[in-house]
């Protein structure tokens, strides 16, 4: 009877342990990420920004199912991605999964709403197949709209959506100011570039004088391509910003190529000297580049019949050495017409100082002015030069941690033009601007996660032989260990049934 009450008492007190311990886990949690990228862990950025939603969040994640298993696993890594928006929310991210892919009425459905399918390419039973798939989604807050019309399986997930939900939640948004008065483009100029950035901020022009103070609630200023000389007063505005934490964008090389003349010269306008006053030193030179854009050039075929051709112009240098830096990161490539390169002489124990983009191991300077030669042939030589910085990023200018800086030695490289000059740039020229300045405006660290991606990490590639060694030893190895164990269990056995015979066992 007493042994019954025991046990009685004993599965009691187990019963409510687990209830305390249920309890509390489901108040007090705590996860281990274990992933070398740390793809389950939350930035800070993100975690400052879900726990002050003031209305619930709503995603619907518009997935085909049934996909490949690297796109099913993308799936999975953004259900995962929103469970934990979810908890980290107080459930105010709501989410649900919606299939586009089971009905002809729900894939206009999506398509509707914003999001496209994608053609990808599967394999089943050793046969190729394309395939329209759904990577999407739709994020709501009150009656706030946003689309994520593709989700990369192995993209920065979890920047696009905080980034979704920080536009919708925005009050007010940050403004971002275009200097104007010594000769820049205008902003209708830089229409990709503005596209970009009326996301998240509100950019407008503000007239550069000698006597006017700047405003105060501009957080970042961006001046791109001045062409006329700046006054004592004008660069005395921009020390005064910089000097209570102010951040800014120069896009400026100090060289003019005019193709149409076919000539090449400096521009002093004074900015150049200013640069130099915050160690920054910008040579009044060409940069030139093995590898770089092409020119369109009229020939004639046997000295008569005209035609175009495409011809390699070293005064246009493609930028293919980046930093490991938020700024660069996923841009493979920029074009940057008529360059300066860039030098920072400043205490680097004191200025946080990071060199964005270099040219090639083959590339050169020249001197201006220059008459530009399409025919030219350019000997080896006048390549001897390497990895030149064109664009820098500076923190901690004037001893003020919060300053920040960031200087791209060329002009014209993002700019769009107007009216019949128009033209559309490259996404990685667009990118590197846009992304200077959201790295200089944006306190919460968010572009910070535009470089956290789901990396695959593939096996080690074997031998013949190492393939094997592991297959057999993957198929012997478990029976040896049974045979081992046996032999041991009946060792055991065989000295327990000795001792039993002996005269002396009790």
């Amino acid at each position: 009877m007493k042994k019954r009450q025991n046990i009685t008492t004993s599965l009691l007190l187990i019963i409510a342990i687990v209830a305390i311990i249920n309890l509390l886990s489901f108040n007090y949690f705590f996860r281990v990420d274990f992933t070398k990228d740390k793809r389950f862990t939350l930035s800070k950025a993100t975690k400052d920004i879900l726990p002050n939603l003031k209305q619930p969040v709503t995603v619907e994640a518009y997935f085909s199912e049934n996909l490949a298993p690297q796109i099913e696993e993308g799936r999975n890594q953004f259900k995962y991605l929103l469970e934990e928006f979810a908890a980290r929310s107080g459930n105010k991210v709501v989410y649900k999964f919606i299939n586009p892919s089971k009905s002809d009425t729900a894939e206009k459905l999506a398509m509707q709403k914003g999001i496209q399918p994608i053609p990808v390419q599967i394999r089943e039973k050793d046969e190729i197949k394309n395939q329209q798939v759904f990577l999407g989604a739709i994020i709501k807050y009150g009656d706030k709209t946003d689309v994520l019309p593709f989700i990369s399986p192995n993209g920065p997930m979890e920047y696009m959506l905080a980034t979704s939900i920080k536009k919708l939640t925005l009050d007010k948004k940050p403004s971002v100011g275009f200097l104007q008065g010594n000769g820049e483009p205008l902003i209708q100029a830089m229409g990709q570039l503005g596209q970009t950035l009326s996301v998240l901020y509100n950019f407008q022009p503000i007239n550069l004088t000698d006597s006017t103070q700047l405003p105060v609630d501009f957080k970042t200023l961006v001046l791109v391509d001045p062409k006329d000389t700046f006054k004592a007063g004008q660069l005395k505005q921009l020390d005064n910003f910089l000097s209570n934490g102010g951040k800014l964008c120069i896009a400026f090389s100090g060289l003019n190529g005019d193709m149409q003349n076919g000539s090449g010269k400096s521009i002093e306008i004074g900015f150049r000297n200013w640069l130099a006053t915050k160690n920054i030193h910008m040579a009044p030179k060409f940069i030139i580049d093995r590898y770089c854009g092409s020119i369109n050039v009229q020939q004639r075929l046997n000295g008569v019949i005209p035609y175009t051709s495409q011809v390699p112009f070293p005064f246009l240098p493609l930028i293919r050495n980046f930093a490991n830096h938020p700024i660069v990161k996923g841009i493979n490539q920029v074009m940057l017409p008529f360059a300066s390169p860039l030098k920072y002489t400043g205490d680097t124990n004191k200025v946080k100082y990071v060199e964005l983009a270099t040219t090639s191991e083959n590339s050169g300077l020249v001197d201006a002015p220059i008459v530009f030669d399409v025919q030219k042939k350019w000997d080896p030589k006048e390549f001897q030069l390497q990895y030149m910085p064109v664009a820098i990023a500076l923190s901690g200018l004037g001893g003020n941690k919060d300053t920040r800086m960031v200087v791209i030695g060329c002009g014209i490289f993002a700019t769009n033009g107007t009216g019949k000059e128009a033209m559309q740039q490259d996404e990685g020229n667009i990118n590197l601007l846009s992304n200077s300045i959201d790295w200089l405006s944006d306190d919460t660290g968010l572009i910070d996660l535009r470089s956290k991606t789901v990396t695959i990490y593939p096996l080690k590639d074997l031998s013949d032989s190492a393939r094997t060694i592991l297959k057999y030893l993957n198929f012997l190895l478990p029976l040896l260990l049974v045979i081992i164990y046996g032999l041991i269990r009946m060792q055991m056995k065989r000295k327990v049934r000795t001792k039993r015979m002996e005269e002396t066992y009790d």
